[in-house]
């Protein structure tokens, strides 16, 4: 059956994945399918639970919550995520299991605590496996969130493209929350951005650059894109089981599909609270910059002047110098803005068509810094382990009570 087709932010689609863990030690937990035994009666990949749907993920040890379908009103969707939380870590109390927030894991070892999901679609994650061996923090210490937005067609989708493709290189320093590997500080920021894009060297056109090529309509993009990836695929898929609709790891994936681009550079926050704040920003900054900004201009970087800026956001923030260039795109004048001066005049421009709720949480990340920044403060006093799992409790301790972490 076709998917409906909706115009630009008509509706969004939201996906946060998130980690079981044992309660006071936060050893990951590979117990998704008995989650969903629990929950349903029998083992199964995925649950409807009304406005918001479970699924599993390529390991056993992260659950995806995800909004059932489009939705129309982004404004109500924090609340309808944190009661699916509170349920999980109901039903995950009688275990002695919590959920976990952040984009990684400060303690696992991926070498020797990665189980993949064992049930269906599993023939699909063991291929994934042999290939490209996904015993690494690339690929089991990773939980991000994923919008998902529509466009009509061709022309809705060029504006689209356009305006994210520009977009992506800035987002990590508002959304940064991976900065402790093996309990350590890494010296970047979003490590898990930087593990995404070289965890599948062994085919490279696959991620790309990460940030998507100058393509602007279905065919080009079919050309550019899909076909290189599948010719690239066929020698190690003899079965024929892997999709290139799905192979495509680019940081934003056009979904033709379903008529929708999914933004993936978003590292998973503390509580939704941060997170839908975060998608609705990033919502409100497109409409601005496709009503308000040249769309040739947008169209005319390449991805190579963007994985630059990209680069150095992932292990610096928002404290980057920005090429006077890029800045104004956006500020209409050449001058030289810091990353967070630039996310500062756009929200300026955007916050009045925020929710209230939003507006809290963004002047928090503005002024005191994205998650990773929040979490080097503390482990900056004292870098000893026990201080890294009271940390990451406090984390566990926000998700529960859907409040952003600020020491």
């Amino acid at each position: 059956m076709k998917s409906k087709k909706y115009h630009l932010f008509e509706v969004v689609g939201i996906e946060l994945e998130y980690m079981l863990v044992q309660q006071e030690s936060l050893k990951i937990s590979p117990n998704v399918d008995e989650l969903f035994t629990l929950k349903s009666g029998s083992i199964t990949s995925d649950i409807d639970n009304g406005a918001i749907s479970w699924s599993n993920e390529l390991v056993a040890h992260v659950v995806e919550i995800k909004t059932n379908g489009p939705a129309a009103d982004i404004k109500k969707l924090s609340q309808d995520f944190y009661k699916n939380i509170q349920e999980i870590n109901t039903i995950l109390k009688k275990k002695g299991l919590q959920l976990l927030p952040t984009a990684s894991h400060p303690f696992m070892n991926p070498l020797t605590e990665t189980v993949l999901w064992k049930h269906s679609y599993s023939e699909v994650y063991e291929l994934y496996n042999r290939i490209f061996d996904c015993k690494g923090h690339g690929w089991s210490n990773v939980q991000s969130m994923h919008i998902n937005l529509p466009f009509y067609n061709d022309e809705e989708f060029e504006q689209l493209h356009a305006a994210i493709r520009i977009l992506l290189p800035i987002i990590p320093a508002l959304t940064a929350s991976s900065p402790i590997l093996e309990g350590k500080t890494t010296g970047v920021l979003d490590t898990r951005l930087e593990y995404y894009k070289n965890n599948q060297q062994k085919i490279p056109v696959m991620t790309g650059k990460v940030i998507p090529e100058q393509v602007f309509s279905k065919e080009t993009y079919h050309q550019k894109i899909f076909q290189p990836i599948q010719k690239a695929i066929t020698p190690y898929d003899k079965n024929k089981i892997l999709d290139h609709l799905f192979l495509n790891s680019r940081g934003a994936i056009a979904r033709f599909d379903r008529n929708a681009i999914e933004i993936r550079v978003i590292d998973l926050q503390e509580c939704p609270k941060a997170d839908l704040a975060v998608a609705e920003l990033i919502i409100e900054t497109l409409k601005w910059m496709i009503k308000n900004l040249n769309l040739e201009e947008l169209k005319s970087w390449h991805e190579n002047d963007l994985l630059k800026i990209f680069d150095q956001v992932i292990k610096k923030g928002d404290e980057v110098i920005l090429p006077e260039i890029f800045a104004e795109l956006f500020i209409f004048e050449r001058q030289e803005i810091s990353v967070k001066q630039l996310w500062s005049y756009i929200f300026q421009n955007v916050s009045f068509q925020l929710s209230k709720e939003a507006k809290g949480s963004i002047q928090i990340i503005l002024s005191e810094g994205s998650l990773s920044q929040r979490i080097l403060k503390v482990f900056s006093k004292d870098n000893s382990e026990s201080n890294v799992l009271e940390i990451y409790q406090q984390l566990a301790g926000c998700l529960a009570k859907n409040q952003l972490f600020q020491p």
